[in-house]
């Protein structure tokens, strides 16, 4: 390893690095219900997030994925209270006017609303907000369309989806900040009569950015192939799809602890094995070369090692103590796991290796003198 990759001079981590990282640590969050490595988790991703993400306008999605998960956790708690037919426990809250169902539907409308079905609603809607919460972190720090440059030859369609789909979100937020931003400058109020005259700019946007990427994707040759014979593309297509196969196999046998043993690691490692040469074989297909290639040193195995520590602890405790990760009774408080507690907080270590980010270039004027405009230039 040269040695000034072991500097951390101000520069933009790999994105596949923080990728890797926010990945792992969902991964620990789909493991459990206990709130308390889920709350781990949350803090872990936030507190990173605060101390490494740029000022690009996309860095600020996280504070709206963290708003769609407090939104799905409350939708969760109403969903428990109005409809479902689970066991309520005996700490009735209130009782709201029921409306008779269908017998066989397996539904109810209104009815006893107990604390014991809200607070299992509640640590339900807790990981799937965790979840959304880890994800939301990846698009604040590591720039999808960056990544889109590593995505291998033989998915290169399917990634160019892929990532146009995860920049929606933070495009949204930047167009809708911008739109209630210049509001703001005209003296208009928000509220929810503001909700239409900021729905159409928003919408406007989408469509001229959607337009706009599809005359840069032609002119720079998206979708051209080299000449390859149908042995090779069918040989391709069915190496990379049982590949595929293989990985969703081997995924859900390590997260299903109740899975036979030769769906997880080895059903997993022979998908990973398969992919592998089925993309270094349909990447030929595909002729790409890439400017200025993001290094791939030291501070990107420790950010993507932290989240993989994380991961890892989490699935060792969950096999080793697996009462502490299901709750028997959620009026009680909930078990601490230490080791998964220690590996979650080894997540927090990217706030401190990872390289500080780059500051805004200013560009000098014809003077000599710096100007004050920022100028986003988008490869």
């Amino acid at each position: 390893m040269r040695a000034e990759h072991l500097v951390t001079y101000p520069r933009n981590l790999h994105p596949g690095a923080w990728w890797l990282w926010a990945v792992a640590l969902a991964a620990a969050a789909s493991r459990t219900a206990n709130p308390v490595p889920l709350l781990l988790i949350l803090v872990v991703t936030a507190f990173v997030v605060a101390a490494r993400r740029s000022s690009a306008p996309w860095a600020s999605s996280y504070v709206a994925f963290l708003k769609l998960s407090l939104v799905v956790v409350v939708v969760r708690i109403l969903l428990q209270a109005l409809l479902s037919t689970g066991a309520q426990g005996p700490t009735v809250l209130f009782t709201l006017p029921a409306l008779p169902m269908p017998a066989n539907s397996g539904l109810k409308l209104g009815g006893v609303v107990s604390l014991e079905a809200v607070l299992q609603a509640l640590y339900e809607g807790l990981q799937l907000a965790t979840i959304l919460c880890c994800v939301g972190a990846a698009n604040a720090l590591g720039s999808a369309r960056r990544l889109l440059r590593y995505v291998p030859g033989a998915l290169y369609e399917i990634g160019v989806a892929c990532v146009i789909a995860l920049t929606f979100a933070p495009q949204l937020v930047t167009d809708a900040a911008r739109v209630r931003a210049a509001h703001r400058l005209r003296g208009r109020n928000g509220g929810l009569g503001s909700l239409r005259r900021l729905a159409m700019p928003v919408l406007e946007g989408a469509l001229e950015r959607s337009v706009d990427l599809a005359a840069a994707m032609d002119a720079r040759g998206y979708g051209r192939t080299t000449d390859a014979d149908r042995v090779s593309r069918r040989v391709t297509a069915l190496l990379v799809f049982g590949g595929l196969l293989g990985v969703c196999i081997g995924v859900y046998g390590l997260l299903d602890g109740t899975a036979s043993t030769w769906m997880g690691a080895p059903m997993l490692a022979s998908g990973v094995v398969l992919g592998a040469v089925g993309l270094h074989v349909g990447g030929r297909r595909t002729g790409r070369t890439r400017y200025r290639p993001d290094p791939w040193a030291l501070p990107e195995w420790l950010v993507a090692g932290s989240g993989t520590v994380a991961a890892v602890t989490v699935f060792v405790d969950v096999h080793l103590s697996p009462a502490d990760f299901v709750l028997a009774g959620v009026t009680d408080a909930p078990p601490v796991p230490l080791l998964a507690c220690l590996g979650i907080f080894v997540g927090l270590l990217p706030a401190l290796l990872a390289p500080p980010q780059p500051g805004p270039a200013i560009p000098r004027g014809p003077t000599g003198s710096h100007r004050s405009d920022r100028v986003e230039v988008v490869a």
